[in-house]
């Protein structure tokens, strides 16, 4: 096989950029795909549009050197790598929309002997959705799911398995799943991420590759509902959760997770969902699990409006809108939808602190205004501690006398 010596990363966010610096650092040229021109034009000047650490560095390195650029329109090149959003559309039905659109952009370049790799979280079958949808545009070439090993153009899906806040060790550090359509395309994907991927590189088909990735975020959002649920019970039973789960852990087969105000982030809070649309009357611990986390924002907001009922005209200080600890990424929060539903429930003021962003969503813009901590937690009646950004964990808590504290993350002794 040929030395993969191009690759174009269709989608520049969270996790195409990384992933593209990663392979550009390696000396391939990496054309960078975005619909955004300020994405595309901010990674050009050797800048990023993402908070993640050391990604900066190594963005601005790898443009310097003329190894990764950025244009809205896909050009040639032997690889082709599709990280773009899988939404819901409906009632949790997944929405290929963004990936058929990547398929779409790509056709009219691709060539016989390219690679094409879907690394979006995405329903099984996607994989042989997307072949379909390259060859009803490129009839002159032959793709997997019509013509098997003997395909022009190959296929994988080879999902991504990274936490924010550490994706350029994780991309480098940990075991990747290399799902082909066909044996050689599993092996032209196997050779692409061995150009930095330091982990064991599992070669399976398609199907199983999709799977797998849904089953490790379902198996971690069925963990996290034990956790809030047992929330919810000692809440009941006056009994601290947080001491529960410590002294329960010492035993020696026993590992809760920590309980929260839901479950945010693009996998734990939508792969599941993608189970259960697959397989409705099978998936029925994980469609409760789901119910679970998706219900907790309500019972946040819940206890807000408990120790606001006497306040005349209360102010709501929201510490954090990430859906995790010391990143910017607000995609599917809690804590963005429980500050949504007080705002719109007309709780009273509502103060959203959150270092790291410089503007609110557009759901809340208008509705909320966005302040500094000190200033927040010097008007607020009472303060909700949705994310334990390590700023967060700093303030002097105990000098916080006559406010409601309302603490999700168990870091308020």
């Amino acid at each position: 096989m040929a030395p993969i010596r191009s690759v174009s990363m269709i989608g520049l966010g969270y996790i195409g950029l990384p992933t593209a610096t990663v392979i550009a650092s390696r000396g391939i040229k990496v054309h960078g795909v975005d619909v955004h021109q300020h994405v595309v034009d901010t990674i050009n000047r050797g800048e990023i549009h993402i908070i993640e650490p050391d990604l900066d560095l190594l963005v601005h390195q790898v443009v310097k050197e003329g190894f990764l650029s950025a244009t809205t329109a896909p050009q040639p090149a032997d690889a082709f790598m599709i990280a773009v959003p899988t939404p819901f559309k409906n009632d949790h039905e997944p929405d290929l929309a963004y990936v058929e659109a990547a398929a779409r952009s790509i056709a009219p370049v691709l060539a016989a002997g390219n690679l094409v790799v879907l690394e979006s979280t995405s329903p099984v079958g996607a994989t042989e959705q997307l072949s379909a949808w390259l060859a009803e545009a490129r009839p002159d070439l032959k793709f997997p799911h019509q013509a098997g090993e003997e395909a022009d153009v190959h296929l994988a899906y080879c999902p991504e398995r990274v936490l924010p806040g550490h994706i350029l060790r994780e991309l480098i550090s940990n075991d990747r799943i290399i799902g082909g359509m066909t044996a050689k395309g599993a092996d032209l994907a196997s050779e692409l991420y061995g150009t930095f991927v330091q982990g064991e590189r599992l070669k399976t088909d398609a199907r199983t590759a999709e799977m797998a990735k849904l089953t490790e975020n379902a198996f971690r959002d069925v963990n996290i509902a034990f956790a809030n649920e047992l929330s919810l019970i000692c809440d009941r039973l006056k009994i601290n959760v947080w001491e529960l789960i410590r002294l329960a852990n010492h035993h020696p087969r026993v590992n809760i997770l920590q309980p929260g105000p839901g479950v945010g982030g693009h996998c734990i809070a939508v792969d599941p969902w993608f189970i259960v649309d697959s397989a409705p009357n099978e998936a029925r611990l994980i469609r409760t699990a789901r119910e679970v986390n998706d219900g907790k924002p309500g019972y946040v907001v819940n206890k807000v409006k408990e120790a606001a009922h006497d306040l005349a005209a209360p102010v709501v200080a929201c510490l954090g809108l990430a859906f995790k600890a010391n990143i910017d990424d607000l995609r599917e929060s809690p804590s963005v939808e429980i500050v949504r539903r007080l705002a719109d429930d007309g709780v009273g003021k509502i103060l959203a602190v959150e270092p790291h962003v410089e503007a609110l969503p557009a759901s809340l813009s208008g509705k909320v205004e966005l302040a500094d901590a000190a200033t927040a937690l010097n008007r607020a009646d009472i303060v909700v501690l949705l994310v334990d950004h390590d700023q967060f964990k700093a303030i002097p808590w105990g000098a916080l006398q006559g406010k409601s504290i309302i603490d999700t993350r168990g870091i308020v002794r």
